[in-house]
C-alpha cells in the first residue's frame, strides 16, 4: 500500500493551495480517509475525514469554511483544497487510509503518506 502525498508549497497568508494524495494498493473505495498535520514537537493534528463514497466530511473546528476534503475514488485520490491559510497552517500534511469508518484519530488509521510540507508566510 502506497499513499502519495503532493502538492505542498509556499504560499503567502490569505493564499490557498490544494493538496493532492493518490492511493495504490489497495481498494481505495473501501477506505475512509484523513488529513493530518504536525509540527515538529508537537502531536499529529487532525485536519478533516471524508467517508468511503464522499458523502460524508467532517472538519477539525479551526479549519471549517476554509479547508474542504473531497475525494475522486475513479482516480483513487483524496484532496484538501485550503483557503484563507494562516502562519499557523504551516506543517507537513499527512493523508491516511483507515478500513472501516471515518475518524478523528491517528491512531485509528490503518495507512499514512509520506508528508507534504505547507509553509505560509505572513
Amino acid at each position: 500500500v502506497q499513499l502519495q502525498a503532493f502538492g505542498g508549497g509556499l504560499v503567502q497568508a490569505g493564499g490557498s493551495l490544494r493538496l493532492s494524495c493518490v492511493a495504490s494498493g489497495l481498494t481505495f473505495n473501501g477506505y475512509a480517509m484523513g488529513w493530518f498535520r504536525q509540527v515538529p514537537g508537537k502531536e499529529r493534528e487532525f485536519v478533516a475525514h471524508i467517508s468511503v463514497n464522499g458523502g460524508t466530511t467532517h472538519y477539525a473546528d479551526s479549519k471549517k469554511g476554509r479547508f474542504t476534503i473531497s475525494r475522486d475514488n475513479a482516480k483513487n485520490t483524496v484532496y484538501l483544497q485550503m483557503n484563507s491559510l494562516k502562519p499557523e497552517d504551516t506543517a507537513v500534511y499527512y493523508c491516511a487510509a483507515n478500513k472501516y469508518y471515518t475518524s478523528s484519530h491517528f491512531a485509528d488509521y490503518d495507512y499514512w503518506g509520506q508528508g507534504t510540507l505547507v509553509t505560509v508566510s505572513s
